[in-house]
């Protein structure tokens, strides 16, 4: 085994699966942890949105591999691919979410602190939906989560580390993170709103009033002691 082969390797998946598109780095993650199987130095972490918290995850990698939704100006649905001093900028240049700039926050502390990955690439997907409270991947975006698997998996080939396809998929930690069970138990638009949900605003039990002034005023007890 090379030195390059024993390095420490993070997968970071990044987003917030609430919102449609935005989850596309954790869906990543999610397909990786279900179908592959990796050397011990490879780490793959479903990041969510824990920006500052990830810091000991990123601190710890030599190598590091972050999969996001990022707003690159592109059509929907394509795959950019952006390595080291480049990845901040792009993350930071259209941030969708906090998340990004909590990120943005993980590699300045990182490199503020003197540990910081040797080599970073992010792979990024253009998203179509962000505003779908509730909402999975949308078809362009979600046909892009094995391309993008692809594209890592080329990268640490480069590293000399190779994924182990798996025959049979692995149940996730979490099941009811599982994108078909995300997907199949979702409520209609009936049942759940997507956006503000106007119904509860119509309806009569919901009046909307403006501030009203008060009518009595309000005693004060002043305690003068010790100021004269």
């Amino acid at each position: 085994m090379s030195g390059a082969e024993r390095k420490r390797i993070l997968l970071l998946g990044i987003g917030n699966l609430l919102w449609a598109d935005e989850g596309f780095g954790v869906r990543v993650v999610e397909h990786l942890q279900k179908h592959y199987r990796f050397p011990d130095q490879v780490q793959v972490v479903d990041g969510g949105t824990q920006g500052v918290y990830l810091i000991e995850h990123v601190q710890n990698a030599e190598v590091l591999v972050v999969f996001d939704a990022v707003d690159y100006g592109l059509a929907p649905g394509t795959l950019k691919r952006v390595e080291d001093e480049d990845v901040p900028n792009f993350l930071g240049a259209k941030k969708m979410s906090l998340h990004q700039t909590g990120f943005q926050e993980v590699l300045a502390m990182a490199q503020m602190l003197g540990a910081y990955p040797e080599s970073l690439l992010l792979i990024g997907v253009q998203p179509e939906e962000l505003e779908d409270y509730g909402g999975s991947l949308t078809s362009k975006v979600k046909a892009q989560i094995q391309p993008a698997i692809e594209l890592a998996l080329a990268y640490l080939a480069d590293c000399g580390v190779t994924a182990e396809p798996l025959a049979t998929e692995v149940e996730l930690a979490d099941p009811i993170l599982n994108i078909g069970r995300y997907e199949t138990e979702r409520p209609d638009a009936d049942s759940a709103c997507r956006l503000g949900d106007e119904r509860v605003v119509r309806s009569a039990a919901f009046e909307v009033r403006p501030p009203q002034p008060l009518t009595d005023a309000l005693p004060i007890d002043v305690d003068y002691r010790g100021k004269y």
